[in-house]
């Protein structure tokens, strides 16, 4: 059974309310669950949500953010647990290294450059572990059609596409995490094209 997870989401205050909603019912459900949940320890957003949904359901969760970003003040004021690095690498690494799953919901730039980053170490090797796309209301299908496309331009193998997997919903996200197909490809060879 997954003890910690790795949550990558928005910290858009603009956000759609279904996406924010989504992000407060993952809160809620890991919780219930008692999974510990490590994210990227933002006030706002999707993180906001994430982490005010954990906070009330008496959740465990973790934030880690770099340096220059608290110094800004976006970091959660409700967190008992929070991580400061001296950079966003090794924010990402320590989110990583302390998590049994990643899980993405959606975002922007630093959310989609998060999750492309654990697929790729993934795919190196460096992190076996399930990786779960929530894919509220579609937002994902251009990312996972773009996926299938690298796929098929040989960029990468067909049997690359076993190392994520997507859910509509919160709920299900420990589910596809005990149900992964375990990722026996951890040679580098197996990276080659």
């Amino acid at each position: 059974m997954v003890k910690t997870v790795c949550v990558y989401c928005a910290a858009s205050a603009k956000a759609n309310q279904e996406y924010l909603s989504a992000a407060e019912e993952l809160g809620k459900y890991l919780s219930k669950h008692n999974v510990h949940c490590v994210y990227g320890g933002g006030h706002v957003g999707l993180m906001g949500s994430l982490a005010d949904s954990m906070i009330k359901h008496n959740g465990e969760i973790t934030g880690i953010i770099p340096r220059f970003m608290q110094e800004e003040n976006w970091n959660h004021k409700g967190l008992k647990n929070l991580i400061v690095t001296e950079t966003m690498h090794e924010r990402k690494a320590r989110m990583a290294s302390m998590s049994d799953a990643a899980i993405a919901l959606p975002g922007g730039c630093g959310t989609m450059e998060e999750l492309l980053e654990i697929i790729t170490w993934k795919q190196l090797g460096l992190y076996p572990k399930p990786i779960i796309i929530v894919n509220i209301e579609g937002y994902f299908n251009p990312l996972i059609e773009m996926l299938k496309k690298a796929i098929e331009e040989k960029f990468m193998k067909a049997e690359h596409a076993i190392m994520w997997q997507v859910v509509s919903l919160p709920d299900q996200v420990l589910a596809a995490i005990e149900n992964e197909s375990k990722w026996e490809y951890n040679t580098l060879n197996f990276a080659v094209i």
